[in-house]
């Protein structure tokens, strides 16, 4: 079976827009609603987030929705129940995110079984080492069918980034900067920088890029320099917000894709 992570990139190369939520926030029930909210605005792929009591990569927003989605009972059990019917009304690919701790504790294996059966296309787990992935958990994930996408920062060096190319499918997850994620207003020359440098590298594997991706100003600066733009903390606090995913939904594709007007 066609991977949809692979079928989405064969058809679309730029402007691809992935959004991030963590399972069970801001209600325990509102994970169907959100990935259902998030296709019917025109968004290309959703990435659901495991939580985990200790999501060092995160920054305040993304820490928050961690504490409150456990607090609402969330595991990778329930979140696995709420995902077995998903693909009656959900076309697009979709992945997990998260931690190796709570996914170790579930047992690998058993958890890419249930990433099959579930119809999840990818994987992305901030912490492990890429030599402990082509040691220990390639050859699993493969074995389901699974992306395992790896991360890069500006501080990854030229060898790791092509030894992750060679060795992975589906995209590369650029990190715009050697930060926690969060919003932010614009991304200055450093990160511009590091973008061209990635960009020049003619990579087999699309880049997207992702942290700190928060209005049209960096969104605009994310797809020009790779394959799209992931955003996560912006609209998780849109959602803390909102009455409803899809008002939640609205508003974020309102900050991304218009600029705000300068007279107001």
């Amino acid at each position: 079976m066609t991977n949809r992570i692979d079928t989405l990139f064969s058809r679309k190369s730029e402007k691809i827009l992935s959004v991030y939520f963590t399972a069970g926030y801001p209600n325990p029930g509102d994970t169907i609603p959100i990935l259902k909210s998030l296709q019917n605005h025109g968004v290309d792929m959703a990435e659901i987030g495991i939580p985990f009591s200790d999501p060092i990569a995160d920054g305040p927003v993304i820490q928050m929705s961690n504490t409150s989605a456990l607090k609402n009972g969330m595991n990778l059990k329930i979140l696995f129940e709420q995902l077995k019917d998903v693909r009656r009304d959900i076309s697009i690919p979709i992945l997990l995110m998260g931690y190796l701790n709570p996914i170790m504790q579930f047992g690998f294996e058993e958890f890419c079984k249930s990433c099959c059966m579930s119809g999840i296309d990818g994987i992305i787990i901030a912490d492990l080492p890429f030599r402990d992935y082509l040691q220990e958990y390639k050859h699993v994930a493969d074995s389901f069918g699974l992306r395992m996408i790896m991360l890069i920062t500006p501080e990854t060096s030229e060898e790791r980034i092509r030894l992750i190319d060679d060795y992975t499918e589906g995209f590369i997850y650029m990190v715009s900067s050697a930060s926690t994620t969060g919003a932010r207003k614009n991304f200055g020359q450093r990160e511009q920088s590091y973008f061209k440098r990635i960009q020049n590298m003619g990579l087999r594997n699309h880049c997207l890029t992702g942290f700190g991706i928060s209005n049209h100003e960096t969104m605009e600066t994310a797809q020009e320099y790779s394959a799209g733009a992931i955003v996560g903390s912006k609209f998780l606090s849109i959602l803390t917000e909102s009455a409803s995913p899809e008002m939640a939904v609205k508003e974020l594709m309102t900050n991304l894709l218009y600029l705000p007007d300068q007279n107001t």
